[in-house]
C-alpha cells in the first residue's frame, strides 16, 4: 500500500491545523488565564502528533511529542502562561510551518534540528530551576534523537526471546533470497503500552522494512493484525538488502516502540547463524531517497490544487448533470418528424441548464478570502513587537468568496502592503500623542463584492503620506522633472509610488526600503487582470484598494475584428464603445490622439500592434473600443465588432508565456480560436 496516496490529506489537514494553533495563540496572548485555548493547541500538537507519525514523518511526530509533554505541566495548572512561552510557542508553530513547507517542496521534513527551541520552551516553563534546565537538555537531546537504549541482557534472555517458527517452506525462501544477495533476520517488536492505534503503528513498520525488503512470515498473522488483533507485540522474517543495524536505524525513527529485538538468520554466505545485534546509541539521520531494483524514486510528492467543496453544491453539481443528460437523450429520441417548437423547447431547456451548470461549477471553484486573511493576525503582532508600536488589526468580509487561483495569488501582495502600512504609515506612539491620536495604531483590512469584481481595501489611520516627499524622491530618481514637480497634482503624484524602485524610507531594513516596493504589488494585481488605486489623507491616513475579477477562468468579454482575425476584449475593462471620423486624429509626440469629451484619448491601431494584415482603403469612421485601467483611458480601434460573450480562458503554454500583447486565448462556438488582448500591458 503505497501511504503517499494521503500525502496530500496530510498536507492540507496540517495547515489547518496548524492555523488553528495560530489563532488560539494568538488569543491566548490576549487572554493568559483562558485555559480552554490551552488544551486548543495540545489538542492540534497531539493530533499533528498522530497523523505524522502514521505518514512516517518521524521529525513533526517527535516535536510535537515534545510539545505535548511541555503543554501539560500548563494544562495541570502548574505552571502559568507568560509572554516568553507565548513567544517560544509562535516559533514553535514556526518550525512546524516550516517542516510541512519542505515536505510540499521536497517530501521531506529537511535536515534542520530544532531541539534548542524544545529547550527553551522547558526554560521558560522552569525559569529558576537550573538543574531542571541541564536535564531537560538531555532529555529533549534523547527525544529529538529517538534513541533506543541498550537492552539489558537479563532482560533481553528474559523477553527478548524471538519465538517465531521457520517451517520448510520459510526456510526454502530464506535460502533462495540468500542466494539472491539478500540477509534474512528475525524481529520482535514491542509497542509502547500508552499507543492507540497499534495496527497503524504496525503498517508503518512494514512499510518501512518493506522499502528495501520483504515480510516473509509474520506472528501473529499479518491479517491479524491490521485488524488490532494483538497485544503489543508482534514477531517477523524478513529478508532485506540491509544489515541488522541499518534496519534498527529504520525502525528507531519511528515513534512509540518499546523495544526492538533482532537475530541474524542467514547471511549472504548462505550459512545459517544465530547472531544478537546490539542496539547502540546513534542519531537517526535524515530519511533519504529510496532506491530499488536500480531505479530512484523522485522524494518530490506529486501534489495538486484542491479546493474543500460543501456537500450541498456538489449535490446541485449532480442534479444538474443529471437533468443535462435527460435532456440530452430527449434530444436523441427526436424524429425528424418532431415539431419545431418541441426542437426549441428543447434548446433553451439545454440553455439554462448549461448556464446553471456554469453558475454551480463556478462556486465549486470559489473558497473564502479568509483563507488568506487568517495569515495577517500573527504577522501584524510579530511586527509591532519589532517596531515597538501597539497595532490594532480589524479585518472584515472574510466570507468574500473568490476564485482559487486569485486566491493562490493575492497573499504576496497584501502582506507587502499591510507591512508597509504598519511601517511607514503608523506613526511611533509618541508622535500619535502628539497628533491626538490613541498610541494604538489601526489597521483595517476589508473585503467585498462589487458586481463582477471584488474589492479588498487595506486602510490605515496613520500620518498619509507625504506628497511632497514623494515628488522630491521622484525628481531625484530622474522620474519627473523640476517643471513636472511644480504643475503634477496630488493625485499623478501618489501614483508615482508604483514606480519601479521607487521608496521612500530614510533607511533600509528588513521591512522595507530595499527598492522593491508598490511596482511589485501593482504588477502582481495587474497580472490578476485587476488594478489597484491609492488614496491618502495627510494625518489621517492612507488606503490602498485592489479592484480583482471574480474568476480567471471564465470571463465576459466583447470580440473584434482585427483584419481577418478575431480577438477577445475583457468587459470589464471596457470603459465604452465610440466612433470617430478620421479626419479628426491628430498626433502628439508621434501619438495618434483624438479630443473626446473635451478630453484627449490616445488612439492605438490593433492592426499595427498585433501585426495583422488589413485593407488598404481609408475607412472615415473608425470603430474605437475605449478601454480603461484605474484612471488611464485609450482607445483601441478595429475593423469591427462581433458582440458580446462569455470565454473559457486558455493558457497560451510555456513556450508562448513571454508574449505580452496577449493573455492567452480561448475556442469559440464554430471550433475557432481566438487570442485574448492584454489591455493593461498596452496600457
Amino acid at each position: 500500500m503505497d501511504i503517499n496516496q494521503y500525502l496530500e490529506i496530510f498536507i492540507e489537514e496540517s495547515k489547518e491545523n496548524l492555523q488553528n494553533m495560530n489563532e488560539a495563540l494568538l488569543k491566548l496572548e490576549n487572554d493568559k488565564d483562558e485555559i480552554e485555548l490551552v488544551h486548543e493547541i495540545f489538542r492540534v500538537a497531539h493530533t499533528l502528533k498522530g497523523m505524522s507519525a502514521t505518514m512516517g514523518f518521524s521529525k513533526i511526530a517527535h516535536f510535537t511529542h515534545e510539545m505535548e509533554d511541555i503543554l501539560q505541566s500548563v494544562r495541570s495548572g502548574d505552571v502559568r502562561v507568560t509572554d516568553n512561552i507565548i513567544d517560544v510557542l509562535f516559533q514553535c508553530l514556526d518550525v512546524l510551518e516550516e517542516y510541512i513547507n519542505n515536505i510540499v517542496e521536497t517530501g521531506s521534513e529537511g535536515d534542520k534540528d530544532y531541539s534548542h527551541l524544545l529547550v527553551k520552551l522547558h526554560e521558560a516553563i522552569n525559569p529558576e530551576n537550573s538543574q531542571v534546565k541541564e536535564e531537560v537538555k538531555e532529555e529533549v537531546a534523547a527525544t529529538v534523537e529517538n534513541i533506543m537504549e541498550p537492552v539489558d541482557e537479563d532482560q533481553s534472555s528474559k523477553n527478548g526471546k524471538i519465538e517465531i517458527e521457520i517451517d520448510e517452506f520459510t526456510k526454502n525462501v530464506l535460502l533462495k533470497s540468500v542466494k539472491d544477495g539478500f540477509n534474512s533476520f528475525k524481529l520482535k517488536i514491542e509497542l509502547n503500552q500508552n499507543c492507540m492505534l497499534k495496527s497503524a503503528r504496525a503498517f508503518i513498520i512494514f512499510n518501512t522494512l518493506e522499502k528495501d525488503g520483504e515480510i516473509v512470515k509474520a506472528n501473529p498473522t499479518v491479517e491479524d493484525i491490521e485488524d488490532e488483533n494483538f497485544e503489543y507485540i508482534f514477531e517477523l522474517v524478513i529478508v532485506s538488502k540491509s544489515n541488522g543495524n541499518e534496519i534498527l536505524e529504520r525502525i528507531k525513527s519511528i515513534s512509540e516502540i518499546e523495544n526492538v529485538y533482532i537475530e541474524t538468520i542467514m547471511e549472504k554466505a548462505g550459512e545459517p547463524e544465530k547472531e544478537k545485534v546490539k542496539v547502540e546509541k546513534k542519531k537517526v539521520e535524515p530519511r533519504k531517497t529510496v532506491k530499488k531494483e536500480g531505479k530512484a524514486k523522485s522524494s518530490k510528492p506529486k501534489l495538486g490544487k484542491t479546493v474543500r467543496v460543501d456537500i450541498d453544491r456538489l449535490d446541485n453539481l449532480m442534479n444538474l448533470v443529471s437533468e443535462l443528460i435527460i435532456t440530452r437523450s430527449r434530444l436523441t429520441d427526436m424524429e425528424e418528424t418532431t415539431k419545431k417548437q418541441d426542437m426549441n423547447e428543447s434548446i433553451e431547456y439545454l440553455e439554462r441548464i448549461t448556464t446553471n451548470l456554469h453558475d454551480a461549477v463556478m462556486k465549486v471553484r470559489m473558497v473564502p478570502i479568509e483563507r488568506v486573511f487568517n495569515r495577517f493576525p500573527r504577522m501584524v503582532r510579530d511586527l509591532s513587537k519589532e517596531l515597538g508600536k501597539e497595532i490594532s488589526l480589524i479585518m472584515l468580509g472574510e466570507e468574500t468568496e473568490v476564485d482559487r487561483t486569485v486566491i493562490d495569488e493575492i497573499g504576496d501582495p497584501l502582506i507587502h502592503l499591510i507591512r508597509n502600512s504598519i511601517d511607514h504609515g503608523i506613526e511611533n506612539p509618541d508622535e500619535r500623542v502628539k497628533n491626538g491620536k490613541s498610541e494604538i495604531g489601526t489597521v483595517k483590512l476589508i473585503a467585498y463584492p462589487d458586481g463582477n469584481s471584488v474589492v479588498i481595501e487595506v486602510e490605515d489611520d496613520g500620518g498619509g503620506i507625504n506628497i511632497n516627499k514623494v515628488k522630491n524622491k521622484a525628481k531625484d530618481n530622474g522620474l519627473i522633472t523640476e517643471e513636472q514637480m511644480s504643475t503634477i497634482d496630488d493625485k499623478d503624484a501618489l501614483q508615482l509610488l508604483f514606480k519601479s524602485g521607487f521608496s521612500t524610507a530614510d533607511k533600509i531594513s528588513d521591512i522595507s526600503g530595499r527598492g522593491v516596493g508598490l511596482d511589485v504589488v501593482k504588477t502582481k494585481i495587474e497580472s490578476l487582470g485587476g488594478a489597484v488605486e491609492v488614496q491618502s489623507t495627510r494625518l489621517k491616513g492612507s488606503k490602498f484598494v485592489i479592484r480583482l475579477p471574480l474568476t480567471l477562468a471564465i470571463i465576459q468579454a466583447l470580440l473584434v475584428n482585427v483584419g481577418e482575425e478575431k480577438y477577445a476584449i475583457a468587459l470589464n475593462s471596457i470603459k465604452e464603445i465610440i466612433t470617430i471620423k478620421s479626419q479628426n486624429i491628430r498626433k502628439i509626440q508621434e501619438q495618434e490622439v483624438v479630443l473626446y469629451r473635451d478630453t484627449t484619448l490616445p488612439l492605438l491601431r490593433m492592426e499595427k500592434i498585433l501585426d495583422v494584415n488589413t485593407s488598404e482603403e481609408n475607412k472615415e469612421d473608425l470603430i474605437v473600443v475605449v478601454v480603461k485601467k484605474g484612471e488611464q483611458v485609450a482607445g483601441f480601434i478595429v475593423d469591427g465588432l462581433i458582440g458580446q460573450q462569455e470565454i473559457v480562458i486558455k493558457s497560451l503554454g510555456k513556450f508562448l508565456s513571454g508574449i505580452n500583447i496577449i493573455a492567452g486565448a480561448t475556442i469559440l462556438g464554430n471550433g475557432q480560436v481566438a487570442l485574448i488582448v492584454d489591455t493593461n500591458s498596452l496600457l
